[in-house]
């Protein structure tokens, strides 16, 4: 492996202590964001007042069609279940797309764009979410891939408030551990703990957001923070693959 030069190890310890002591220390730190603060503050860029559309959208969908099977909560539970691995891989094979050359064409997303952007300024707040462009093929995507997927009517209504409710309970818990709520419960501080590591201290690891690093320990991507050295390319990613 190669040794990074000890001043970008001192410089991104010194930036990952600045930043947590935005969120931890006395100094610059807002004393009132309670949760209830922040619940608030959740709400006014685009995304979640879109999803949350969405998903009273299903949920009238869901009482319409009537009652239905009970293996139908066979649908949430798989999908709880595959979340840590499907939260991993969107991670790094979306938002970590490395941009690539096709002739005179970039192939490049806006998603993975808006997602360097987050990198580069984590406390960015509006880029913590979910690009709202995004979500204007996101959300019927997952409305179509129901009505293919599912065998009936009701299994389809019960996998869109499923997939919407696990996307804004995604949407929330990034958005605090960006905030400047205060870390209190241990399976926040651990979420908190990960997502820091990933933009203060070495992208290429903790891709894990909600899930506590549970994917990331089965892959490969969970080490213990000082055997790994600090990234120069935290905050800009694949900086050096186009150098």
């Amino acid at each position: 492996m190669t040794r990074v030069d000890p001043r970008i190890e001192a410089a991104a310890s010194r930036r990952l202590a600045a930043d947590e002591d935005r969120i931890t220390g006395q100094a610059r730190r807002r004393e009132s964001l309670s949760l209830r603060g922040a619940w608030r503050e959740f709400w006014r860029p685009p995304s979640p007042p879109m999803i949350t559309a969405a998903l009273a959208v299903a949920l009238t969908g869901r009482v319409l069609v009537g009652t239905g099977s009970a293996w139908e909560l066979l649908v949430p539970a798989t999908l709880l279940a595959l979340f840590p691995l499907i939260e991993w891989v969107v991670h790094v094979v979306v938002l970590h797309w490395r941009p690539r050359r096709l002739g005179p064409l970039t192939l490049d997303s806006h998603l993975a764009r808006e997602h360097r952007a987050h990198h580069a300024d984590p406390r960015d707040l509006p880029l913590v979410f979910i690009p709202w462009r995004a979500l204007l093929w996101v959300l019927p995507g997952f409305a179509l891939a129901g009505l293919v997927l599912a065998p009936t009517g009701s299994w389809a209504w019960t996998f869109l408030v499923s997939s919407y409710a696990i996307m804004l309970g995604y949407e929330w818990t990034h958005y605090l551990v960006h905030s400047d709520y205060r870390p209190r419960s241990r399976w926040y501080r651990a979420v908190w703990r990960n997502h820091r590591l990933h933009h203060y201290k070495n992208e290429h690891y903790w891709f894990a957001v909600v899930t506590a690093g549970t994917a990331d320990r089965v892959l490969g991507t969970y080490p213990e923070p000082g055997s790994v050295a600090s990234s120069p390319t935290v905050r800009t990613l694949h900086a050096t693959d186009r150098a």
